[in-house]
C-alpha cells in the first residue's frame, strides 16, 4: 500500500477482515448487491454508456461496480487502500474472464500520476468512509478528462439517515456489520455540491437511492434524505 494520510486506518481494517465475503450475496455486502444494478442503470443513462472508454472506480473494494462497468465494455481500472479486497477482486474478475486493472494507491496519488486520463470516474459508497472527502473529490475531477462524467455516491447527514442508515440497516435487519458507518461522517448533499464546484465540477442530476420491503431498492430524484447519487461533469 502507497503512504497516504487521507486514509482511516481502522476502516481499511474493517473492510479487510470481511473481504473474503465481498461476492457473497446474502452476505455483509448484500446491499451494495441489490443496489449495483440500479448503481450501473444510473452511471449508463447518464453518460451515455461505457463502451470503448476509459473508466475509473475509486474505492473499488471487492469489485461489483468494476466488474458491471467491465461488462459493458469499459477499460476499467479500479483502486483501494485495502489490499484483502483487491486481492478477491482480482481472483473474481480472473474467474469471470474480465480484464480490469486493480491497483493498490491512493486516489489523489494515482490522480496526480494519471492526470486528465478517464471518460468516467465513478467514487460510490466511499466518501463517508475517509478523513477528507473533498481531497478525493478533487482527486476525481483531476483524473477526469475535460467533458468527461464524475459519479459519487454517498449517505446523507440528517437524523432519518440515522435512523435508516444506522439503526436499521446494522441493528435491525443486520444488513451490514454494526460499525460500519459514522454518522457524523455522512455528507450532505449540500456539502458534496460545494466541494464538487471547487473541484471544477458542473452537477448534472442527483437521485436518491431507497427500499421498501414490497418494492425492493429504487431511485427518486425527489427524496435524497437518506443515500444518494450524483452525476456531474468537468467542463471542456
Amino acid at each position: 500500500m502507497k503512504a497516504n494520510s487521507n486514509v482511516d486506518p481502522a476502516e481499511i481494517e474493517k473492510f479487510s477482515a470481511i473481504a473474503s465475503r465481498w461476492w457473497d450475496p446474502e452476505g455483509e455486502f448484500k446491499p451494495l448487491h441489490l443496489i449495483n444494478p440500479l448503481r450501473l442503470d444510473y452511471i449508463m443513462q447518464h453518460c451515455d454508456g461505457v463502451f470503448s472508454k476509459q473508466v475509473l472506480d475509486i474505492g473499488c473494494g471487492g469489485g461489483l461496480l468494476a466488474e458491471g462497468l467491465a461488462r459493458a465494455g469499459g477499460k476499467v481500472t479500479g483502486i483501494d487502500l485495502a489490499e484483502q479486497s483487491l486481492q478477491v477482486a482480482r481472483l473474481h474478475a480472473l474467474e469471470s474472464k474480465l480484464a480490469i486493472d486493480y491497483q493498490c494507491i491512493a486516489a489523489e496519488q494515482f490522480a496526480s500520476e494519471h492526470p486528465q486520463r478517464f471518460d468516467v470516474v465513478t467514487c460510490l459508497e466511499m466518501l463517508e468512509h475517509v478523513p477528507d472527502p473533498s481531497a478525493i473529490v478533487q482527486a476525481a475531477a483531476d483524473a477526469v478528462k475535460p467533458g468527461g462524467y464524475v459519479f459519487f455516491s454517498t449517505l446523507n447527514r440528517n437524523v432519518k439517515s440515522w435512523l435508516l442508515g444506522i439503526v436499521a440497516a446494522e441493528y435491525v435487519l443486520g444488513w451490514v456489520p454494526k460499525g460500519t458507518h459514522q454518522h457524523q461522517k455522512f455528507i450532505q448533499p449540500s456539502e458534496l455540491l460545494r466541494m464538487s464546484d471547487a473541484a471544477g465540477l458542473d452537477p448534472l442530476s442527483m437521485t436518491g437511492m431507497h427500499y421498501l420491503p414490497w418494492r425492493g431498492f429504487y431511485l427518486d430524484q425527489s427524496n435524497v434524505d437518506v443515500n444518494y447519487i450524483v452525476c456531474l461533469r468537468k467542463p471542456n
